[in-house]
């Protein structure tokens, strides 16, 4: 299984045959190695209805009849614009033909504008826990620092996303904490230098962290699982 981060909070996963994009935020991210028109994903999973997070699910979705998982709200708002999609909730799990995803909490705000002046409430925003291929991905989503991040690292996570620009979510310093309470083997910085007002130094956030655990991916580069 390979694993790929992709700048701001997009991360892909290639296992089984298949891709996995998560937060596939393209248009507008000036982060990303990715080209919308050469993407094509069998699977989306989106955390919440912001659009940096939602980006560009519905063109990518339609390119091939992927897959798009994510809260009931927004899978029913995906599928009012012709989406195949999957609706979940918080702490619920599903096995699908590439692994299991489990929504986790996270403490952040949804919605999504339509450029019309209209605004679209999209449920709750979520985390993403991932087991695939023995391997367990937790993908935290917008959040910020909550004591039951302990609880969703009670099993073994092998490699954890978690956001670190602040202002909108987790700083350097919270989401350290976040990492202890996780205790996962690995630990990728995200959401952060996309905006000016979530510009971090990821160097910092590294040093916070026990040594080893902390990896900084730029745009393109991943792990293999």
């Amino acid at each position: 299984m390979k694993i790929t981060y992709h700048g701001h909070a997009v991360v892909k996963i290639q296992t089984k045959g298949k891709e996995i994009l998560i937060d596939p935020f393209i248009t507008g991210n000036g982060l990303t190695d990715l080209k919308v028109e050469k993407e094509q994903p069998d699977y989306i999973i989106v955390t919440h209805g912001h659009g940096d997070h939602l980006g560009d699910t519905v063109q990518l979705a339609k390119k091939k009849n992927a897959l798009v998982i994510s809260m009931v709200e927004l899978a029913q708002f995906l599928a009012s614009q012709g989406v195949n999609s999957h609706g979940m909730n918080i702490g619920g799990s599903y096995d699908f033909d590439f692994g299991t995803v489990k929504l986790t909490p996270a403490l952040h705000s949804t919605g999504y504008e339509n450029g019309e002046g209209g605004f679209h409430y999209l449920g709750t925003a979520a985390g993403v826990l991932l087991t695939i291929e023995g391997k367990r991905i937790y993908h935290a989503g917008d959040t910020a620092l909550f004591s039951d991040m302990e609880l969703i690292g009670k099993d073994p996570i092998d490699i954890a996303f978690l956001p670190i620009g602040d202002n909108f979510t987790m700083g350097p310093e919270d989401a350290a904490y976040a990492a202890k309470l996780l205790k996962a083997k690995y630990v990728v910085p995200i959401h952060y230098n996309t905006f000016p007002v979530i510009e971090q130094d990821p160097n910092d956030f590294i040093q916070r962290l026990d040594t080893g655990i902390g990896k900084i991916l730029e745009p393109g580069e991943g792990m293999e699982l």
